[in-house]
């Protein structure tokens, strides 16, 4: 019995099994390559020399600063009737004096804590009025401060504001 025949070479896997591992990780690429390009933040397309910000005019400023002076007197005018309680007066004060900067300049002041405001740099009466009016009147225990201070702080922070 020669060994030469007992021997058989190994068996060889057939076309068809490459093509499929092929495919499976060309799926696999491009599923990756998808999940990258479609979670990446979109860049915003600007065209060089436009503003992304564009100031309103002096007709829009005048009727915002009317709009919120009315506003902080009504709110002086809930308080003072007794329909708001002092810490509430205080809170919409701060709420109307913070949309106000925002709606004026931009500035995202609703959403930024005191010290960011301070590490922007704004102006000074808004910083004063948040410090000395509505923040120890809305976070600390104990009575709030008057509010009709508060709404002379805001007046001072719509009329003053560039």
């Amino acid at each position: 019995m020669p060994a030469s025949d007992e021997l058989y070479p190994p068996v060889q896997y057939g076309w068809g099994w490459l093509l499929l591992a092929l495919g499976v990780l060309a799926v696999l690429a491009l599923g990756a390559w998808l999940l990258l390009f479609l979670t990446r933040p979109r860049r915003s397309i600007t065209v060089p020399g436009t503003a992304l910000y564009r100031p309103p005019t002096s007709a829009v400023l005048a009727r915002l600063r009317t709009d919120y002076l009315a506003e902080v007197d009504r709110i002086e005018t809930a308080y003072r009737s007794g329909n708001a309680d002092a810490r509430r007066a205080n809170l919409e004060l701060s709420r109307c004096v913070r949309s106000f900067v925002n709606e004026y300049s931009g500035l995202e002041a609703p959403v930024l804590a005191l010290d960011d405001l301070v590490a922007r740099g704004v102006q000074p009466a808004l910083l004063d009025a948040l410090r000395r009016h509505y923040y120890p009147s809305i976070f600390q225990r104990g009575p709030a401060i008057d509010p009709v201070a508060g709404a002379e702080a805001a007046r001072t922070v719509v009329t003053t504001w560039h």
